[in-house]
C-alpha cells in the first residue's frame, strides 16, 4: 500500500490536479492516511479492521449524499483527499476524509478541495445549514485550519472505539452566513 503515495519532490500545488475521487483511489488514499497517521503517536492506521469503505470510497460517499475529491500529482498518486456528506433530515452536512500529504502542505491546496466541497455542497444543497466535522484531538495544524476557513469548536468532544483510542473535537460552521458572505 506504502508504494501507492510516493514522497514527492517538493509537489506544487501547480502541479496538482483536484478531481472527484473513483472507487480504485481507495488504496491510495488509504495509503495518504497511513502516512498521515504515522506523523502522530498513537495513530495506529489498519484498514481492513477500520476503513473498510476504502474499498468502495466513491460509492460510500455517494450512498451518504455526498462526494468526496482527491489532489493528484502527474503520476496519479492522491496527495490529498476531502470529503463531505449530507444528511438532509437535519439539513447539516459532514466533513470526511480530509487528509493531505505532508510536502503538499502550507500550499494553499486544502483550501482549494475546502472551496471545492463547500461550492459543491451550495450546488447541490440549498437548504444546508450547518457544515460539522470531528477532528483527532491530535491534529493541532488541522484544527487551526479549520478555524481559519471560519469554523468554530463547538465544546464537544468524544472518544471512538477505535485501535488509536482516539478522542475527537467537533467543528461547526453555519453554512448559511457563509454563502450569505460570498455573494456580497
Amino acid at each position: 500500500m506504502g508504494s501507492d503515495v510516493a514522497k514527492p519532490k517538493s509537489p506544487s500545488v501547480s502541479d496538482l490536479t483536484i478531481r472527484p475521487a473513483f472507487n480504485a483511489d481507495g488504496d491510495g488514499i488509504g495509503a495518504l492516511i497511513e502516512l498521515v497517521f504515522a506523523e502522530y503517536p498513537g495513530c495506529i492506521y489498519d484498514r481492513v479492521a477500520e476503513f473498510p469503505e476504502l474499498d468502495a470510497i466513491a460509492d460510500d460517499f455517494k450512498q451518504g449524499d455526498g462526494r468526496i475529491w482527491v489532489a493528484v500529482d502527474p503520476a496519479n498518486r492522491v496527495l490529498g483527499c476531502f470529503g463531505i456528506k449530507y444528511d438532509a433530515a437535519t439539513q447539516e452536512a459532514e466533513l470526511h476524509k480530509v487528509y493531505l500529504h505532508r510536502d503538499t502542505r502550507g500550499q494553499g491546496m486544502a483550501q482549494k478541495l475546502m472551496a471545492k466541497a463547500l461550492a459543491w455542497l451550495g450546488q447541490t444543497h440549498e437548504g444546508c445549514a450547518t457544515v460539522m466535522l470531528w477532528t483527532d484531538t491530535r491534529f493541532e495544524a488541522g484544527h487551526r485550519f479549520y478555524e481559519k476557513c471560519g469554523f468554530a469548536r463547538t465544546g464537544e468532544s468524544r472518544i471512538l472505539d477505535d485501535l488509536s483510542a482516539s478522542s475527537e473535537y467537533q467543528f461547526r460552521m453555519d453554512f448559511g452566513a457563509y454563502q450569505k458572505a460570498l455573494s456580497f
